[in-house]
């Protein structure tokens, strides 16, 4: 584990604000195209009240370094598909796809709502830990982790494919070229 970092579960107004500020320095539309493919970017965009609804269902974690935001992995239960309207599309997606020859909606999954970390603390295996704490505080049951990346995500898809995230659909939604991408949370790679 990187030196001085602990993870955690976001439950206090100060780590969800720090969730929201670490998300803005990485948002696809805040960032220069150079930004993007030197350090990857996340796409949809939370509110407080969001974060705070979300975690009524499912664990937010957050990596911490000095009791700061340094990473988070932001959990999604399917229940609430239709609260944020940029992934509407996904879910659909969702509906359409099949995971070892099963439709993927006749699983037990969590959506990996969004992963990011902090420029500063890149390269020490963080989002791999972020996803595994994030799985080790699931409720019993999930079976899959699932989310999509953009394809010119290329950090990203890379990042994921490396802890065991297999792309089982590709669709566009008239603007990006996006992955759909699942984690057997049964049988998932170690983290680095």
């Amino acid at each position: 584990m990187p030196s001085g970092i602990v993870f955690d579960v976001a439950n206090t107004e100060e780590q969800f604000n720090q969730i929201l500020r670490l998300q803005q320095e990485n948002l696809v539309n805040l960032i220069s195209e150079e930004q993007q493919a030197r350090h990857g970017f996340v796409f949809a965009e939370h509110t407080l009240a969001l974060l705070k609804r979300m975690a009524t269902y499912l664990p937010q974690v957050v990596a911490l370094s000095d009791n700061k935001v340094v990473g988070y992995n932001l959990a999604l239960h399917v229940s609430m598909k239709n609260e944020v309207p940029k992934l509407i599309p996904m879910f659909h997606e969702f509906e359409q796809s099949k995971y070892k020859d099963r439709p993927l909606v006749t699983y037990k999954f969590m959506v990996g709502g969004q992963v990011c970390v902090d420029k500063n603390f890149r390269g020490q295996g963080l989002m791999s830990k972020l996803y595994h704490e994030t799985k080790n505080r699931l409720p019993s049951g999930y079976e899959l982790c699932v989310t999509e990346v953009a394809a010119r995500n290329i950090i990203s898809l890379k990042a994921h494919e490396k802890m065991g995230f297999e792309v089982v659909n590709t669709y566009n939604d008239g603007k990006e070229l996006w992955n759909v991408v699942v984690w057997n949370l049964d049988n998932p790679t170690n983290p680095q």
